[in-house]
């Protein structure tokens, strides 16, 4: 059998159903980016454990992707796996744990993430030692940054680089810093740092709790971003998952117009969300995208795609898709 690439596999074998809406939402990021518009990916769950970045760096390098929302989970724990690769523990049989063995791994300081266990003091003690140096410094000097801006001082700094245990190609926050794309991380506060710099704060090790820059400030640099960016191009927002990484950037919108009272201010220009949620219990990450348009955000002519999979598998298919494009 002649072999063929993942665009033509797809062009090919996905003709219904999630797979052709698969097909359709690729086709139409390709569209998207070919008629000048730029892209932001929007990342939820827990895709960094599950090594999106092996795919989503390369969307970043090759500019198929102009800005990031991400989960603070996202954000810290590609950088996890960037340092702890090798301890990771894998386990395929998760669905049979007795709680026994959950608390076994507890015991062991492995925090499991469905299939997969991050190794408490290579991944997360590690970095928090790195970053609450650079924390305690901007409090003492009364400088203050954004969440993912002490990430990647940290990650400038090259303190970090001894500890790679992958290839530094793949991981999506080094990419992210090398070319310096927009990024918000809404919510940051409810990740694992998040809780680590809450600690430091009630320690009196950092003073000043503002010395992380708020997500209001996140929102306030997101109007900016979004008013410059579009300008001159159409923005699209391919959301990976549910919940803040994509409810927050999506409301830009509506803020600037409804809210702020601006005119001309365009809605989002393409949208396209990966989602297993459903809509019929009152879920914002399993409502339809034509419900977007009551609230201002996604016109009609908008190109909108819902594709209820896994997102392990398709934004995998996705990438490669607009990559070979």
């Amino acid at each position: 059998m002649k072999s063929q690439s993942i665009k033509q596999f797809i062009d090919h074998h996905f003709r219904h159903f999630n797979a052709a809406t698969l097909k359709e939402a690729a086709q139409g990021y390709v569209k998207h980016l070919e008629s000048g518009g730029k892209m932001m990916v929007a990342l939820g769950g827990a895709m960094s454990t599950a090594e999106l970045g092996i795919s989503l760096a390369e969307m970043i390098r090759q500019d198929k992707v102009h800005a990031i929302s991400c989960t603070g989970a996202n954000l810290e724990e590609d950088i996890f796996n960037l340092v702890a690769h090798d301890y990771y523990k894998r386990i395929p049989h998760y669905r049979e744990l007795s709680v026994d063995e959950e608390v076994a791994l507890y015991e062991n300081h492995l925090n499991r993430v469905t299939d997969t266990c991050i190794p408490e003091e290579e991944a997360m003690r590690r970095i928090e030692r790195a970053i609450l140096k650079e924390w305690m410094e901007a409090d003492q000097k009364k400088q203050r940054f954004f969440p993912h801006e002490f990430l990647w001082k940290v990650l400038q700094s090259g303190k970090l680089e001894p500890f790679y245990q992958i290839d530094p190609k793949d991981s999506w926050v080094l990419a992210a810093l090398e070319k310096k794309i927009f990024m918000v991380v809404p919510g940051w506060e409810d990740s694992t740092l998040g809780n680590m710099y809450a600690a430091h704060c009630l320690l009196g090790h950092v003073h000043d709790p503002l010395t992380v820059k708020t997500g209001i400030e996140y929102m306030m640099a997101l109007a900016q971003y979004y008013q410059e960016t579009t300008k001159k191009h159409s923005l699209g927002l391919f959301q990976i998952g549910g919940g803040i990484s994509g409810d927050f950037p999506i409301c830009v919108v509506p803020m600037l117009h409804q809210d702020m009272q601006l005119e001309n201010i365009p809605l989002w220009g393409y949208f396209c969300q990966i989602s297993d949620a459903t809509t019929s219990y009152g879920s914002y990450s399993g409502a339809s995208p034509n419900e977007k348009i009551t609230w201002g955000k996604l016109a009609k002519e908008t190109p909108k795609f819902m594709i209820e999979s896994d997102a392990t598998i398709v934004a995998p298919l996705i990438f490669s898709y607009v990559l070979e494009s």
